[in-house]
């Protein structure tokens, strides 16, 4: 048998604030909380279901006392659905998010972004339908 991804875990200050900002992201929903730890996902996994077959991870954010130092060495990429890239661009500032500069250059096809702690994230190509 093999192992199953399960959870994507970020370290950070305010476990509440960044689980707020990723389900208004990702529209995900709080699926569990405990003291300085809360889980985030699309659906609540059981045993059977993970065993069954691969299902999308959850995302936990455990509270940390040290800030981050240094560029990610891993990051998520989201994909806006029903509206253009620029325009969920400008939905996820109004979240909380901000534009970075982490050396991409110009004239990519993907906007590098940082959560409201300073986690870098890219936003691809739309997904949207052609109108």
């Amino acid at each position: 048998m093999t192992s199953r991804f399960t959870e994507l875990v970020v370290d950070c200050h305010d476990p509440e604030r960044l689980a707020a900002f990723w389900c208004a992201v990702l529209d995900f929903e709080v699926i569990d909380r405990t003291e300085g730890q809360v889980e985030i996902g699309s659906w609540e996994p059981t045993v059977e279901e993970v065993r069954a077959r691969q299902m999308p991870p959850t995302v936990v954010f455990i509270r940390v006392p040290e800030d981050k130092a240094v560029k990610n060495r891993l990051h998520l990429d989201v994909s806006p659905i029903d509206r253009s890239t620029d325009d969920e661009v400008a939905r996820l500032v109004g979240l909380g998010a901000t534009k970075a500069d982490v050396g991409q250059g110009s004239g990519r096809s993907w906007v590098v972004m940082n959560d409201p702690e300073g986690n870098e994230f890219d936003v691809l190509r739309t997904l949207a339908p052609e109108s």
